[in-house]
C-alpha cells in the first residue's frame, strides 16, 4: 500500500510532538494550498514561507487511507515513486495535505489544505530559454528542456558553444520533430527541422522585407511557419528606470512555406501604416491571428500611445494564400489597452492572450494579465485565478488544451518563473501554481535566471546541441525564396 515504506522511514525521523494545533493554514513556499494539479506532474515539495522553521513536516492522504510522508530541514522532499503512485489512484479527486513546522519554542501543526488531482495529463515536458533578466545585454544563456514527471533538466543548446544568443525556439503543437530556433549574433541563422529532418541554417532575410524572421509559429499541418520582421528599438522607461521597452518601428507578416522554400508575402499584411507582429495559426489553419496597431510617424513615438488589437485574417492552407480583409477580433484600442502573445488552444475553443496598458513588449509591464478569449461566444474575460499582481506575459497551451504555462514575475518581481494553470472543459481556470523542484527556495535563490518562452514539448527533444553549435559556426547559409501573393483565396 502506498505509504508503508515512507512511515517506516519517519520511524526514523524527528517525531511531530508536543504540537500545537493552529486553525490557521500553513504559509508555504511556493503556494500550493488549494491548487489543480496534473495527475502525472511531480511532487509538489516546498518549504515554510517563514525562513525561520527548524523542520518541516508533510503528510499527504487519499479519501481510501493511502498516505505519504515526507520531513526535512529546508524543505519537504516526497519520494517520486510514492507520489505518482498516490495521484495516479486519485485521479479526478482530492487529497489533504497535513503541514507541521518545528520552530524554537516547538511544533505547530497547522488546518490541512486540499491538493485537486485532475485526470487531465500534462504534456511530457517543457522547453525554455534561460536567460539573466537583463537589458540591453546578454551573457551566458541557453534552451533547456525539463521532463514535468520527474525533476530532470538538460540543456539542448547553450550559447557557451558558440558566440551569439538563442531565442525564438517553436514547435510544432509540442512535437520536437517541427522545431525552429533563431540565433542572434556574429552567427545569425535560423535553425529548421521539419518532421525530425537534419537540421538546416538558414538566412531568413531577404531584399523584399524588413530583416530576420521572428517569433514563429507552426500551422497544424507542418508545411507552414508565421513569422514576422521587426524594425525594433529599446530604451529606458522615463518613468522607471529598471524597466527596458522595446518597441517596433515597423513590422511585417510572412509565412514560410517549408516544403517549398518559399516565404510568401501579401500587401495586406505588410503595410507602412500597420505594425504587424505575433502571429499564430488557428486550430484548423484557416485563420491567422496576429496583433496590429497603428503606426506612429517617424521622430514622434510616445510609448504608451502605442496599442495593439487583436486581428484575423484567413488562410488558405492548400494554396498558400491569405484573405483580402483584416478583422479586428479584439478592439483593445478602444479600450485604452493593449494585446500581445495571443495563443489558441489547440481544440480551437480560446484565444489566452496578455493585456497590458500600451506597447507588445509586456515582459516588463507589471500591470500585464491574461485573459481568455471564447471562441466561441466571442467573450473575454480575464483569468483571475492565474493572474497577480505583477507581470504576466509569455504563455502556451498544453495539446490536450487543458494546461496554460506562463511566465510570472509575482515572485520577486525581477525573475520570471513558469506557472500553471488547469482549464476544464467549461473554461474554468485553475489557481496557478510554480514548476515543482526539490527545494525551490534553495533552486530559485541559486539560479539567477529568468524562465523564458516556456513551450511544451510531448517527448524528450532529439536536438544534438554540438552538431547544431558547428552548424551555426559554419557560414553556410540557405536562402529562403520569395513568392508575391495576391490577396483573395
Amino acid at each position: 500500500m502506498i505509504g508503508v515504506g515512507c512511515w517506516m522511514l519517519a520511524a526514523c525521523s524527528t517525531a511531530v510532538e508536543n504540537t500545537k494545533q493552529e486553525t490557521a493554514l500553513p504559509q508555504i513556499y511556493p503556494d500550493y494550498v488549494g491548487v489543480t494539479v496534473p495527475v502525472n506532474i511531480a511532487p509538489l515539495c516546498f518549504n515554510m514561507a517563514d525562513e525561520s522553521a527548524l523542520y518541516i513536516d508533510a503528510v499527504v492522504t487519499d479519501s481510501h487511507g493511502n498516505s505519504l510522508h515526507a520531513q526535512g530541514e529546508e524543505s519537504v522532499d516526497f519520494d517520486i515513486d510514492d507520489w505518482h503512485a498516490l495521484l495516479e489512484k486519485n485521479g479526478g479527486d482530492s487529497l489533504s495535505v497535513t503541514v507541521s513546522a518545528k520552530y524554537d519554542d516547538g511544533w505547530h501543526t497547522y488546518s490541512a489544505f486540499s491538493i485537486y488531482v485532475s485526470p487531465d495529463s500534462i504534456d511530457y515536458g517543457l522547453c525554455y530559454r534561460l536567460i539573466a533578466p537583463g537589458y540591453e545585454v546578454w551573457s551566458k544563456m541557453g534552451i533547456y528542456e525539463r521532463d514535468l514527471s520527474s525533476f530532470d533538466e538538460r540543456a539542448l543548446i547553450e550559447n557557451t558553444q558558440f558566440e551569439g544568443c538563442v531565442n525564438c525556439h517553436s514547435f510544432n503543437r509540442g512535437n520536437p520533430a517541427d522545431m525552429s530556433l533563431h540565433i542572434r549574433g556574429p552567427h545569425g541563422a535560423t535553425l529548421i527541422s521539419h518532421n525530425g529532418s537534419p537540421i538546416t541554417a538558414y538566412n531568413t532575410k531577404t531584399d523584399q522585407t524588413l530583416g530576420f524572421c521572428v517569433y514563429p509559429y507552426w500551422h497544424p499541418s507542418g508545411k507552414y511557419i508565421a513569422y514576422s520582421t521587426n524594425s525594433t528599438s529599446q530604451l529606458f522607461h522615463s518613468a522607471d528606470s529598471n524597466r527596458i521597452e522595446v518597441f517596433d518601428t515597423a513590422s511585417d507578416l510572412q509565412v514560410y512555406d517549408v516544403e517549398k522554400n518559399e516565404l510568401l508575402i501579401t500587401a495586406v499584411l505588410k503595410q507602412d501604416s500597420i505594425y504587424e507582429t505575433y502571429p499564430v495559426f488557428s486550430a484548423d489553419g484557416r485563420s491567422l491571428y496576429f496583433c496590429a496597431a497603428q503606426a506612429i510617424p517617424e521622430g514622434s513615438y510616445k510609448l504608451d500611445s502605442i496599442r495593439y488589437n487583436l486581428c484575423r485574417i484567413d488562410f488558405n492552407p492548400e494554396t498558400g494564400t491569405f484573405g483580402d480583409s483584416i478583422e479586428t477580433v479584439i478592439d483593445a484600442v478602444a479600450q485604452g489597452k493593449s494585446v500581445s502573445f495571443p495563443r489558441p488552444s489547440y481544440d480551437g475553443r480560446y484565444i489566452c492572450y496578455t493585456l497590458s496598458d500600451y506597447g507588445q513588449f509586456s515582459i516588463w509591464h507589471h500591470e500585464a494579465d491574461l485573459y481568455m478569449l471564447d471562441l466561441t461566444t466571442k467573450k473575454s474575460t480575464a483569468m483571475d485565478n492565474a493572474n497577480s499582481d505583477d507581470t504576466e506575459s509569455f504563455h502556451n497551451w498544453s495539446t490536450n488544451s487543458r494546461w496554460i504555462v506562463f511566465s510570472s514575475r509575482r515572485d520577486d518581481g525581477l525573475f520570471t518563473r513558469p506557472y500553471f494553470c488547469h482549464v476544464d472543459k467549461n473554461g474554468v481556470v485553475g489557481k496557478a501554481f510554480m514548476l515543482p523542484q526539490r527545494n525551490p527556495r534553495k533552486f530559485y535563490r541559486d539560479r539567477f535566471l529568468s524562465f523564458n518562452v516556456p513551450d511544451f514539448v510531448i517527448n524528450p527533444t532529439r536536438f544534438d546541441g554540438r552538431k547544431a553549435s558547428s552548424i551555426i559556426i559554419d557560414e553556410m547559409r540557405k536562402n529562403f525564396d520569395v513568392r508575391s501573393v495576391k490577396s483573395g483565396l
